[in-house]
């Protein structure tokens, strides 16, 4: 991506999965935990990767270069954001509602990706694209249209 975003930014989409593979929800609220990440998302009680997080801009630029606009949840991320950059915050706190998460690692594109489109996983590999892994560390709920904060 071109040029630093800001470090405040909006919470635009929700989605979970009730288990491996299953189509994605999008819902309008959700509760965020420790203990079960993002309620009713079967991978929430993965310690370090409860809640995988993904940038507007790093989505439409991928699918810029993909040659297809995809919805964002063809990617399988829990949460859309806009106006923030994901790229190398490993450690960083990101603040979204109530709830605050810890960016754990960048989410690297599976093969999954190739299935819902072929050459998905190689437009989503450059400057963390793919968006990051996350786990909750202080419990919140978040809403649609919820600002979204990058604090360290």
């Amino acid at each position: 991506m071109t040029g630093k975003l800001p470090t405040v930014g909006k919470l635009l989409g929700i989605a979970r999965k009730s288990k491996s593979h299953a189509p994605m929800e999008e819902i309008q609220t959700a509760d965020l935990t420790p203990e079960t990440g993002l309620e009713g998302d079967y991978r929430g009680k993965l310690r370090r990767r409860q809640v995988s997080v993904l940038s507007r801009e790093a989505w439409e630029e991928t699918c810029k270069e993909h040659g297809k606009d995809l919805p964002w949840t063809t990617r399988r991320a829990n949460i859309l954001i806009e106006g923030l950059d994901l790229k190398d915050t490993k450690g960083a706190r990101l603040r979204i509602g109530d709830a605050i998460l810890e960016v754990h690692c960048e989410t690297d594109p599976c093969s999954r990706m190739d299935d819902a489109s072929p050459g998905l996983r190689q437009a989503l590999e450059p400057d963390w694209r793919g968006g990051v892994c996350c786990r909750v560390i202080k419990p919140g709920k978040i809403s649609v249209g919820d600002s979204a904060e990058i604090e360290s």
